[in-house]
């Protein structure tokens, strides 16, 4: 259990360093999805943990992977726009989407 904790908690810290560090919108959306894959890691840990009988933590996992599939894919779309638009995935460049 302490290592797959610890694996949760790297894999987060290297998601929230992407966020924090990197102007890149691709890499930011990416870097959610680490941070949101460690906060699965945790469901189906502490659910194998405490509650090894029922499923809840592996169905609430699955239901996190959809939410992060659908966000992945209007996050993508939103980038391809701002793109086109503006020429440049850099969120610095990019402040507010009016015009």
């Amino acid at each position: 259990m302490t290592a797959v904790l610890v694996l949760s908690a790297v894999l987060f810290a290297i998601g929230l360093f992407g966020v924090l560090t990197r102007r890149n919108a691709i890499t930011l959306l990416v870097s959610v999805e680490v941070m949101m894959n460690a906060a699965n890691l945790n469901l189906v840990a502490f659910s194998r943990l405490y509650q090894p009988e029922l499923m809840t933590g592996q169905v609430f996992a699955i239901l996190g992977i959809g939410v992060a599939a659908c966000e992945a894919a209007v996050g993508l779309a939103l980038i391809l726009t701002i793109y086109r638009r503006y020429g440049s995935t850099d969120v610095d460049r990019v402040r507010l989407l009016r015009e």
